[in-house]
């Protein structure tokens, strides 16, 4: 079986080429590199690395804690992190500047594996949350390296899919060291798709360990008082096609109500950043552009977040927070680091992504869900009329990041025993 998936990837590289050059088309960044992708590299890497994998942005700010712990512990180990997307890598490369390698994941194709192993030679293979690859679990087997899937989550639906090619995803699944799954219902997924119990352990979720600098604490003050006026500031992060119209009508409807109201849109991709700016202006609001430096005056309607890596500063800055990707059927984004700014937290009724956390957080009494943009109004309307209201939102969930943290530590006790 995995033979012919192995062919059938080699036949679709032409549209996988494609696909990437029409991304490009509004994001630069997707038709650079290419060849990184098919373990081809202009200059000689460190070998002998650990390696971990994040998808892309939200993979990668849960990944640096436990990066930076072993960087701490072991000063002179090689780490090597790989991206997907380019917003992954552009994050790697900020955060983490020259103190580890960092290039783009091979495609799961055995000459693009094998020249990528070749000249990283990882010691450790530990990648985050969920990505199966046949031909590299093999091609990890293969050159001893011990591999692991850690922050592990699976969605039925993705269990579903899986289950139908076991021929495929089994043999697979059985060169994994561990999976340290987030939560018991993600761990008998797991299990379901064929790995066995003594290779699954439930540890929780590593973006509850989100650190937050001092410095992005003091440079939210200053941009409170400075760039946005001492204005009531309500932030919507990382949000979608769909959610920034929502969140303007709201803003029209409570503006003559909050005459101090100023919103901050987030776009969770920087290739609509120049789309939501013309949407704000279609809907005669004015707009702010974070890369203008300009101060928000009393006329401003809009500050529109078009750099990349702010959104923590963004959020500590702000009177309270809407995480998008949740009032439409998206499955929602992190939550966790706008609890762990101190603001208080709204989001839609779409969070698969993050359904037990979600869940919890409203019985904890830690943030809302709104079902709708209706509601969205109402509460921070809300939210507005009541400062104890936001004091406790802020306390319980501060509480909660508490209840839950310490994962990033059990996943570096774990690997370091390998080591």
């Amino acid at each position: 079986m995995r033979t012919l998936y192995t062919v059938l990837f080699y036949i679709l590289i032409p549209l996988i080429l494609l696909r990437l050059l029409w991304r490009s088309l509004k994001a630069p960044d997707y038709r650079r590199r290419w060849l990184e992708r098919f373990g081809f590299y202009g200059r000689t890497f460190p070998q002998q690395v650990i390696w971990f994998h994040a998808v892309s942005v939200g993979e990668a700010e849960a990944l640096f804690p436990l990066v930076r712990r072993f960087q701490n512990q072991s000063p002179s180990v090689k780490i090597l992190i790989t991206t997907t997307t380019p917003t992954g890598s552009a994050r790697v490369k900020a955060v983490m500047s020259k103190s580890v390698e960092h290039v783009y994941f091979p495609y799961d194709i055995p000459f693009a594996l094998e020249r990528f192993l070749r000249c990283f030679k990882p010691v450790m293979a530990v990648i985050v949350e969920t990505e199966i690859w046949p031909n590299l679990y093999h091609a990890c087997a293969k050159h001893n390296i011990p591999l692991f899937l850690i922050n592990a989550r699976l969605s039925e639906k993705s269990a579903g899919r899986y289950k139908k090619i076991p021929s495929l995803i089994k043999p697979a699944l059985a060169n994994l060291k561990l999976v340290a799954a987030q939560t018991d219902e993600d761990a008998r997924r797991f299990n379901d798709i064929g790995v066995k119990a003594e290779q699954v352990i439930t540890l929780g979720n590593m973006k509850f360990d989100v650190e937050i600098p001092e410095d992005i604490i003091q440079g939210a003050k200053e941009l409170k008082a400075s760039i946005f006026n001492d204005r009531f500031v309500w932030v919507a992060g990382s949000t979608h096609s769909g959610e920034e119209q929502s969140c303007l009508d709201v803003y029209k409807v409570l503006k003559p109500i909050i005459p101090k109201l100023l919103l901050i849109l987030v776009p969770r991709h920087p290739e609509r950043f120049v789309e939501v700016g013309s949407l704000c202006e279609k809907n005669e609001l004015h707009v702010v552009h974070r890369t203008s430096n300009r101060r928000c005056d009393s006329k401003t309607d809009i500050y529109l977040a078009d750099t990349m890596g702010e959104l923590k500063l963004l959020y500590a800055a702000a009177d309270l927070a809407f995480v998008g990707g949740s009032l439409v059927n998206i499955g929602g984004h992190n939550v966790l680091e706008a609890l762990a700014v101190g603001v208080p937290v709204i989001f839609g009724p779409y969070m698969a992504n993050f359904k037990e956390i979600a869940n919890k957080l409203i019985a904890d009494e830690a943030s809302i869900c709104s079902s709708d943009k209706d509601m969205l109004g109402q509460t921070i309307m809300k939210l507005y009329s009541d400062a104890n209201l936001r004091r406790i939102l802020v306390e319980n969930g501060k509480l909660f990041l508490q209840k839950n943290c310490g994962v990033t530590d059990s996943l570096y006790q774990l690997l370091s025993k390998v080591l």
